[in-house]
C-alpha cells in the first residue's frame, strides 16, 4: 500500500450481474474519470448518464466511426473529496455487470495511469486513515458485508452508526480527565496545591472499573452473534438425524440411508433460524462402534457435543420412551429432543411437553416430529429458536463483537485495577495513561498501526 496513489476495483459483488459498481479513489480519480468520459466531469454527487470511452492512447484510431471505441454506457458519479467514503476524490462507475465489459473498463483504467488495482479492504482503510470512520465502524461495515441474518444485521448496523465507539470514546474522556488531574499534582508539585486534590480520582475510577467489568461480562454473546451459534444433532443410528438435517437444510446436504452408521462424519449446514445465525451439525449414531472408521465418527460426534451451544437430541418414536444411556448422559439443559418418525407411531408427547431427566432437575422440551412429513417441523424450530434467542439476546446496546476489544479491555481493566491511593503518584499516572491507550487502540485513536493490516486483510477487494 502507497500513500497518495490512486486506486480502483469492483465494489459490487463478482459474477455476472445487471450492474456493476467500479470504485476509484485517489487523487488522480477525476483525471481517470474525465479521459473514460472524454469530456468534462459530472456535477458532483450526481448520478449522470454517459459513455464510457478508451482512453486516448489505446482508442483504436482510423479504424471506423467513434463507437467503435465505447467500452459502455452507464451512470457516473463524481465525489470530490473530502466528501466521500474514503475522504479523497472518488468515481465510481455504474455499469453492465457482464464479464467482457468489466475487463475493457478495468484494462481502460490501467491504461489511464498513474492507477493501479486496490489492495483487500484499502478503499475503508484511507477511510479510516482521513477520519471518515474509526475502526470499530471499519469493522462492523466488514460484518454488514458478511451478514446473513436479520440478527446480525442489526448488530453490524448499530456498530457502523457508531453506538460501540461512543461507549469507549466516553469511556476514555473520563479516563483523560482523571489523568489530567493526577498529572496536575505532579506538575505542580512545587506549588502549595489543596489538600487532598486527587481523593476524587479513585472512587470515579472504582466506578469505571464496574462499567467495564460488566461490559466483559456479556456472555460473549456478540462474538457469538457474529460468528452464529453451533448446534449439533446427536442420538443412536437410524433414527432420522440426516433426514431432519436435510428438513432443516432444505436440500440433501447429507446421505440418508435405513443401514445405520451411514453417517461417519461431521456434517454442516448454516441456517437462519429467525434471524438468529445458527450452524447445524449432523454426527455419526451414537452406539457401540463395529469397525474403526464408525469408532472414529462416534469420538467426533461427542467432541462436537461438548463445545456446542444447543445440542438437539432426536428419537425414534418407535422407542420411545426408552432411552439409551449413550444418549441419556447428554441430555441437560442445553437441549432440545425431537421424538422422530411420528408418521410410523404417535408416541402421545404433543409439542411443549416437559421431560424430566436426573430426578426432575432439568426440564428439556420435547417436539413430536417427522422428518418425512415435516409434521410438528414448525413448533420444533420455534423451539430451536427460542434457545438460540436465550443465548444470543436480549444484550448489551453496543455489545463486544470481537476478540481484539475484549483484549483491549481486559489490558484496560488490568491497568485501572493497578492505581492504588498508596503507591506513588507517579505510577498511578501511568496506569491512567495505559488504561486510556487500551481504550483508544479499540477505536484506532492511539498506536494502531501494528493491527491496520489484520483488520483490513479481512475485507473484499471492493471495500
Amino acid at each position: 500500500m502507497t500513500e497518495g496513489d490512486t486506486i480502483f476495483a469492483l465494489a459490487s459483488g463478482a459474477g455476472v450481474a445487471g450492474i456493476a459498481v467500479i470504485r476509484v479513489s485517489g487523487p488522480d480519480a477525476g483525471a481517470a474519470l474525465g479521459a473514460l468520459l472524454r469530456g468534462p466531469l459530472p456535477r458532483p454527487r450526481v448520478a449522470t448518464h454517459a459513455r464510457l470511452y478508451l482512453p486516448g492512447a489505446a482508442a483504436a484510431g482510423g479504424r471506423g466511426a467513434a463507437e467503435d471505441n465505447v467500452l459502455d454506457v452507464g451512470l457516473v458519479l463524481w465525489f470530490p473529496g473530502p466528501h466521500s467514503f474514503t475522504g479523497e476524490d472518488v468515481a465510481e462507475l455504474h455499469i453492465h455487470g457482464g464479464r467482457a465489459c468489466l475487463e475493457a473498463v478495468t484494462r481502460a483504467l490501467a491504461a489511464v495511469g498513474p492507477l493501479r488495482p486496490a489492495e483487500a479492504g484499502e478503499f475503508s482503510r484511507r477511510a479510516f486513515e482521513n477520519g471518515k470512520m474509526d475502526l470499530t465502524q471499519a469493522e462492523s461495515l466488514a460484518d454488514l458485508v458478511a451478514a446473513e441474518t436479520e440478527a446480525q444485521r442489526r448488530q453490524a448496523m448499530g456498530q457502523l452508526m457508531g453506538a460501540l465507539a461512543a461507549r469507549y470514546d466516553g469511556w476514555r474522556a473520563r479516563l483523560i480527565g482523571l489523568a489530567g488531574e493526577v498529572e496536575a499534582v505532579i506538575d505542580f508539585a512545587d506549588e502549595e496545591l489543596p489538600q487532598g486534590l486527587t481523593e476524587g480520582v479513585f472512587p470515579k475510577i472504582t466506578a469505571l472499573c464496574e462499567e467495564i467489568s460488566a461490559h466483559l461480562a456479556d456472555g460473549h454473546r456478540g462474538e457469538r452473534l457474529r460468528s452464529g451459534l453451533t448446534a449439533v444433532i446427536l442420538g443412536p443410528p437410524n433414527v432420522g438425524k440426516s433426514s431432519l438435517l436435510n428438513r432443516l437444510a432444505g436440500r440433501e446436504a447429507a446421505i440418508v440411508a435405513a443401514t445405520a452408521g451411514t453417517t461417519r462424519d461431521v456434517i454442516e449446514v448454516h441456517l437462519d433460524l429467525h434471524g438468529m445465525p445458527v450452524m447445524v451439525a449432523d454426527t455419526a449414531g451414537l452406539r457401540a462402534a463395529a469397525e474403526a472408521v464408525e469408532e472414529e465418527g462416534v469420538r467426533r460426534a461427542r467432541a462436537r457435543a461438548e463445545g456446542a451451544d444447543i445440542k438437539i437430541i432426536v428419537l425414534d418414536a418407535q422407542d420411545w420412551p426408552d432411552l439409551d444411556p449413550a444418549t441419556e448422559s447428554l441430555i441437560d439443559e442445553d437441549c432440545l429432543v425431537m421424538v422422530n418418525k411420528i408418521d410410523l407411531r404417535d408416541p402421545r408427547c404433543p409439542p411443549g411437553e416437559t421431560l424430566y431427566i436426573g430426578g426432575g432437575k432439568n426440564k428439556i422440551p420435547i417436539y413430536c416430529v417427522s422428518a418425512k412429513t415435516e409434521a410438528g417441523l414448525p413448533d420444533a424450530l420455534e423451539g430451536l429458536a427460542e434457545m438460540a434467542r436465550a443465548r444470543l439476546g436480549p444484550g448489551a446496546s453496543a455489545p463486544l463483537t470481537r476478540a481484539r476489544h475484549r483484549q483491549a479491555l481486559e489490558d484496560t481493566l488490568s491497568a485501572l485495577r493497578r492505581i492504588d491511593p498508596g503507591k506513588a503518584i507517579e505510577l498511578n499516572a501511568e496506569d491512567l495513561r495505559l488504561a486510556a491507550r487500551g481504550l483508544g487502540r479499540i477505536t484506532g485513536r492511539v498506536d494502531v498501526e501494528d493491527i491496520l493490516e489484520r483488520i483490513f486483510a479481512d475485507f473484499c477487494i471492493g471495500k
